[in-house]
């Protein structure tokens, strides 16, 4: 099959990154005297660590699977580098950390909130199992090493209905029915029928699951699926509509490897025809303007198999694959969707192409890969300290993200929720805190308990705790950046709280100690956003050397909404409107309904362009 370079991504390129500035020659203070940490020895753990040049890969399965993930997933960059033209272009970006999970059930009790990244909103049968957050110092992704299943049918097979048969047998025939042959044969045939249609078998092999039809997701599915979305919103971040991040996930979903040098994608996904069959056509019209995300999971017929067949015709249609490298230009340029979507037409007659399509043979692509390009990763095991802060430094971003106080305009009713919201926030922060702190106490020697427990402190504003972990930690490493960035940002907490006749000076010793860790680690992100939130924080216009540092965050981590707002707002600031709206676009106006959106799409009005993304537009 030959190889065609089908693939496209519309405007707003990550920015380059610009040298920081935040220099200093003086040295952070010496640890306070009073810090003792006693360092215990740590037994090798179940978890490993692999690591490429794109990837950072956890999983407490075998190290074979994690080599062949970890390997797949540096194939699968190379893959999606060649198609969209960056095979050469030099990479400054924070590599990806993934997380794999051996077991849905342990997964989920994670209770890990997706805040900056969604799907669908798809049938809610169609729940998978994945967590995605683009954070300021690097994106993290976290799944299952499992399959999962998506029941999609129930079906009537039910234990009553299967006992029923089995009575009703028993009363119609003779004392002994199974004396009789042909009773035999009746009733093995009603039980048997029923079992066959009733669903798969569970996970563990231990109960059959019937009452529905099912299919299979697999693990390997949902980490393709994932990195190329990764990737499109790292390398070429734009305002994409969701569905079309959908679809391109699932293209990729089916990424395999034949032999030694080909890579393979585009293949249906499994359950396909079973999928469409049971939840029919979709109305293109409801897609482009926006409508489905309007609609309640439980409702919609909206399915990722759904935006996989929308996304595939359009990417592999020579004739429809300009149409939507126009279409996503549009709507990256702030374009309402009914009038970014004109591109293709009368949509009565792009629905009937669609629908033929879906009755064709679908292509899919094989590209040849160079067996010298093959990156072997490095795998080591991680101690029993380092493995028990590995799902905290997931829940992280779910525990310490507080929704806002109500507004005093606000309706009533709506201050109410939000406030019952808030509250509940607050406690399991604090109840997360108060674990976080005995696990640091009782792993005192790890480096990364110390480090976690410091973030998680100043991040919710507990200034002298955080300052006392980043102490603790800054002993385990004198030479490492990370504790002088804490150390650092808990200074500036402190200052700002001190006495306005102390503050400057205090103000003055903290910006010492991050532009310490700066040097320490010249190409961390973290200084730079400590730097420059030391101004912003504080209430100060943040000096051009702060900015710089904060444009080469954001080039670093190009997928961030939080740094991206910071950036836009302090371009905008210093009155570079055009490029301030290019930066915030894709939060403003992107695919997910960050915490940052509102105040993004805030910025987008200041700065002189109307917001169309608020509501969807009216169906042409």
């Amino acid at each position: 099959m030959r190889v065609r370079l089908l693939f496209l991504a519309a405007a707003a390129g990550a920015l380059l990154p610009c040298a920081a500035g935040a220099q200093s020659s003086q040295q952070p203070a010496a640890a306070s005297s009073d810090i003792v940490v006693r360092a215990a020895r740590s037994k090798p753990s179940n978890w490993r660590e692999a690591e490429t040049s794109h990837v950072i890969v956890l999983s407490d399965g075998t190290e074979s699977e994690l080599v062949r993930l970890t390997r797949n997933l540096e194939r699968l960059h190379f893959l999606l580098s060649g198609l969209l033209g960056r095979t050469n272009v030099q990479d400054d970006t924070i590599k990806l950390r993934i997380t794999l999970i051996g077991d849905v059930a342990e997964f989920d009790e994670l209770d890990l909130r997706n805040k900056r990244w969604q799907q669908g909103p798809f049938n809610d049968m169609f729940q998978i199992s994945r967590y995605y957050d683009p954070r300021e110092d690097g994106a993290v992704m976290a799944t299952t090493r499992v399959d999962q299943r998506t029941v999609i049918e129930h079906s009537p097979a039910t234990p009553a209905r299967v006992l029923g048969a089995v009575s009703s047998a028993l009363s119609n025939r003779s004392a002994d029915p199974m004396a009789d042959p042909m009773a035999q044969a009746e009733l093995q045939s009603a039980v048997i029928g029923d079992f066959a249609t009733a669903g798969m078998i569970g996970s563990h092999d231990l109960t059959v699951t019937y009452g529905e039809h099912a299919i299979e997701v697999p693990a390997e599915s949902l980490l393709y699926a994932g990195y190329a979305q990764h990737y499109l919103l790292t390398y070429f971040p734009a305002a994409y509509p969701r569905w079309y991040l959908d679809g391109f996930g699932q293209i990729f979903a089916s990424f395999a490897t034949k032999g030694n040098n080909i890579l393979e994608f585009g293949r249906s996904p499994r359950g396909t025809a079973a999928v469409l069959d049971v939840f029919g056509s979709f109305p293109v019209q409801d897609i482009f303007n926006d409508k489905y995300l309007t609609e309640k999971p439980h409702k919609t017929d909206w399915t990722p198999i759904h935006a996989w067949l929308l996304t595939h015709f359009l990417m592999f249609s020579d004739t429809r694959r300009p149409q939507l490298r126009a279409y996503l230009t549009a709507r990256n340029n702030g374009t309402d969707p009914a009038t970014a979507a004109a591109v293709f037409g009368d949509q009565k007659q792009f629905a009937h192409e669609l629908r033929a399509y879906y009755g064709a043979r679908k292509p899919y692509e094989q590209v040849s890969y160079p067996v010298d390009k093959t990156e072997e990763p490095i795998v080591h095991r991680l101690s029993q300290g380092e493995a028990a802060f590995i799902k905290g430094r997931l829940e992280l971003g779910a525990r310490i993200l507080i929704p806002p106080a109500p507004a005093s305009e606000m309706d009533p009713k709506q201050a109410k929720l939000l406030s019952k919201a808030r509250d509940e926030a607050l406690k399991q922060r604090d109840q997360w805190l108060a674990r976080l702190r005995q696990d640091a106490n009782r792993w005192s020697g790890e480096l990364g308990a110390q480090l976690l427990l410091a973030e998680a402190e100043c991040r919710s504003d507990n200034a002298a705790q955080c300052l006392a972990a980043a102490k603790r930690a800054q002993l385990l490493a004198p030479a490492d950046a990370r504790p002088l960035v804490w150390k650092g940002t808990a200074m500036v907490q402190l200052a700002a709280a001190a006495p306005e006749s102390e503050r400057e000076t205090r103000l003055v010793e903290a910006r010492k100690v991050i532009a310490a860790a700066n040097r320490a680690d010249l190409e961390a992100v973290q200084p730079l956003l400590a730097y420059y939130a030391s101004f912003a924080a504080n209430g100060e216009k943040p000096p051009v050397a702060a900015v710089d540092g904060l444009q080469k965050a954001v080039g670093e981590v190009p997928s961030a909404p939080a740094s991206r707002l910071k950036l836009a707002t302090a371009l905008a600031d210093r009155g570079q409107t055009d490029i301030a709206r290019m930066v915030i676009m894709p939060v403003a106006a992107g695919p997910y309904d960050s915490p940052e959106r509102p105040a993004a799409r805030a910025l987008i009005s200041r700065t002189g362009v109307a917001d169309h993304t608020s509501s969807a537009a009216p169906s042409p």
